[in-house]
């Protein structure tokens, strides 16, 4: 079975809203536990320029974010599923979202 990493940047306080549903659509199961992910504090940094529309800071200035970078294993088959439940509930405009495929022996 094919496994890919998924990476998210995400506010702090916006972490267990989207992982509780990330957890609801059964993707951070892992045997008999569910809610399987970890969480690391971060510094995001960015600049809202012409055309956006940001959920934090305003156009042309640089914007230091406390966030959590959250990491969790997925099905290669569950990718589009759970995609779309994030940025479904992901509050920025574009979020960050690193997908890595996983060598699993």
């Amino acid at each position: 079975m094919k496994f890919l990493k998924i990476e998210v940047f995400i506010p702090r306080e916006n972490t267990k809203k989207l992982m509780e549903k990330v957890n609801e659509g059964g993707f951070l199961k892992e045997e008999n536990y569910d809610f399987c992910y970890a969480e690391t504090p971060v510094i995001g940094h960015f600049r809202p320029i012409e055309g956006a529309n940001p959920y934090i800071g305003s156009l042309g200035k640089v914007e230091d974010v406390m966030e959590n970078k959250v990491e969790f294993r997925i099905r290669i088959d569950n990718y589009e599923d759970v995609i779309k439940i994030i940025k479904e509930n992901h509050p920025y405009e574009v979020p960050v979202i690193n997908v890595i495929e996983l060598y699993n022996n």
